[in-house]
């Protein structure tokens, strides 16, 4: 496991589902926390596990599609802690459930699956970048999905949006290659969420928990990654690949 100790991280979406479980364990590696989600009351049940347990956590209500969100949250983890070491760019939303084909989707409903998923990543690692540059070091995590890699009919406005992940994150890759600064990003794979219960009603096979993908991104945050940049990983995969061969993980 790699300690997390002395390093700031910061995690959208972190009220529920995967960003819930992330902030939990970057909080036991000894990370500084600073999280924040659309839901407030959600977003202080967690912050109140991490203080369980002793872990320093800043929780900030926002929505971060829109700037003045974004400003204020990462002003207020500057100014809590001095820097931003990590940047996990989690938050997303489904739309309209269950998903419209994309002849029927309602302009409005798009256009917002559009914003808080693609242009919240963009507005964030633009704000986080001038500090990390300005020290020479950084990493930035973004989340896609097997939905923003390959074109699934139905999947809507939200499979459109991680393709633009993908391509956010490849083109910032490569712009920052000839500094320290690494940005990649993770498809966590089906998992065991309210997301995914009203993308698939009716999957009837096992999924995993989200608990159980957290440790490519434990990966990436850590020093063992310096040097990674512009990669596609699969958080299910990695798992399995570490246990057999921590060589093999790259």
């Amino acid at each position: 496991m790699n300690s997390m100790k002395n390093k700031v991280v910061m995690i959208t979406g972190a009220s529920k589902g995967l960003g819930r479980a992330l902030t939990l364990a970057f909080a036991r590696e000894g990370a500084s926390l600073a999280i924040c989600a659309r839901t407030e009351a959600l977003l202080l049940q967690v912050k109140t596990e991490v203080e369980a347990f002793g872990g320093e956590v800043l929780a900030v209500t926002a929505d971060l599609s829109h700037s003045r969100d974004v400003e204020r949250f990462v002003a207020m983890a500057e100014e809590a802690y001095g820097r931003i070491d990590v940047l996990v760019n989690n938050a997303s939303i489904l739309g309209p459930s269950p998903m419209p084909l994309l002849l029927d989707y309602p302009a409005e409903d798009y256009a917002e699956v559009i914003r808080v998923n693609a242009v919240s990543p963009f507005l964030m690692t633009r704000r986080v970048l001038p500090g990390m540059l300005q020290r020479n070091e950084g990493s930035i995590i973004n989340v896609t999905s097997e939905a923003g890699h390959i074109g699934y009919g139905g999947w809507g406005a939200y499979g459109i949006s991680k393709f633009a992940v993908e391509g956010l994150t490849e083109t910032w890759a490569d712009e920052l290659s000839e500094t320290n600064i690494r940005i990649n990003m993770v498809d966590p794979g089906e998992m065991d969420t309210e997301m995914h219960a009203l993308a698939v009603p009716d999957c009837d096979y096992p999924l995993a928990k989200p608990q159980d993908v957290v440790e490519v991104f434990l990966y990436l945050a850590s020093e063992a990654s310096v040097g990674v940049n512009g990669q596609r990983f699969e958080a299910q995969g990695f798992k399995e690949v570490a246990e057999d061969d921590s060589s093999k993980r790259i």
